[in-house]
This record gives structure tokens, sequence and C-alpha cells, in this order.
């Protein structure tokens, strides 16, 4: 899942990035709120840390900006404001949570956890279609007894898709969740991820799990 820091303390940033990633996110950094604000207009994220003491724009003005744009993106807000107004002020612009600093990564990254799965509609930590089971937290993936073995960038591409279902997710909305703004659309990288999970899928199941719908993307189709 790809996540979004707006933070202009660098070294905070910095050390919540390396933390996030050893819990396999991938995340992109912002220093400055405009920085931040045309990242989150741009690129498609599962969720956006969003500071408020920013020295170039507010981080409510830039909450209130990217709700008025129709980004639905959940964001969580964090500040040093402890005071209840601001912390109601933030959730009515539009913010999923509000963290006071200093946090522990730990909160954080359930709470980052928690805002994805309602903004999917998904109260359960895993994601059950059928017979396929996927625990993001765990990385772990299993159709009925038997446990599919994937690499990190297969379950990656998995859990978007599953997060997804039933729709068919195309391969741009993949590449933006899954690889980070350095990723070259034109490779073939993810095609062979792909392939490579169509295969684990079908060895798994006995039959084919995961289609290509012609010109539109990619289905789970249990």
């Amino acid at each position: 899942m790809r996540i979004l820091i707006i933070e202009d303390n660098r070294e905070l940033a910095l050390s919540v990035q390396k933390g996030l990633e050893r819990e396999k996110f991938l995340v992109d950094l912002a220093f400055s709120g405009l920085e931040g604000e045309e990242k989150a207009y741009v690129n498609n994220y599962d969720a956006i840390l969003l500071d408020l003491n920013l020295p170039d724009k507010d981080g409510l003005s830039i909450l209130n900006f990217l709700r008025d744009s129709n980004i639905g993106t959940p964001i969580i807000i964090t500040t040093a404001r402890d005071e209840i107004e601001e912390r109601a002020k933030g959730l009515d612009f539009g913010a999923d949570d509000y963290l006071v600093k200093p946090f522990e990564l730990l909160e954080l990254v359930a709470r980052i956890r928690a805002v994805i799965r309602r903004f999917h509609g998904r109260t359960s930590p895993h994601i059950q279609i059928n017979q396929l089971m996927i625990d993001p937290v765990k990385r772990f993936v299993r159709y009925g007894e038997t446990e599919v073995v994937l690499k990190p960038k297969e379950f990656d591409i998995l859990l978007c898709i599953a997060q997804q279902h039933p729709a068919v997710v195309s391969t741009e909305m993949i590449a933006e969740h899954v690889y980070d703004e350095n990723f070259d659309p034109f490779s073939s990288v993810l095609r062979v991820h792909i392939a490579r999970l169509k295969k684990q899928l079908a060895q798994a199941s006995g039959k084919e799990l995961l289609k290509t719908i012609r010109a539109k993307g990619y289905q789970l189709c249990e």
C-alpha cells in the first residue's frame, strides 16, 4: 500500500518513512504543503499523513482543498496540536483520523490499516472472497486450506485487486498503488509479477482466479 507523508520536519518524516517501509508500505515524502498538495492531487494513495503546521500552506487548508476536489483518500492528521477544538475541526474538515505527536509507530500503523479498511467498506482485518483469504497484516494468503506463497510485490498486487473486488482494476491503478513514484510504467516488471501471481493462484485453487479483462485490467473471479 502506498502512503504519502506531508511533513516539514525532515528528521521525523524520514524516521516514519523508515518505520512504515519495514511494515512493507511504499512511502512518498513531501516536505512542504504545496508539494504535498500537488502529490496528493496527482497521485493515487492508499492513505495520507498530514501535518498541520506547515510553513507555506496550513494543513487544514490542504485538507479542505483535497476534499473540495473530491479526493477521497483516507487522511490522518499528525500534529502537535492537541486541543479538542483542533481535533474537532480537523475531523469536521474531512480527516479520517487525528493522531497527536509524539506517537508510537505501532499505533500509527494500526490506524493506517484501520482507515484503509473503512475506506474499502471492510470491518474485518482479513479480506475473504469465497475460499480466498488475504491477511494484509501478516501478509499471508490462503485458498481453502492451501497456502499461496507469494513474493512481496505479488502480494501487493493481489491486495490491490482484492480491495476493489468485484471491480476490474486497471494496470494504471495497480502501478500507482504498488510501486513508488520512480516506477517506469513502460517496463515489463508489472506484467512479470502478474503472470507469476496468476500461476500461484491457479496452482492453489485448480482454476483461473485472476483473469485479464482485455483493454480494461484484471479481476478476481472467485
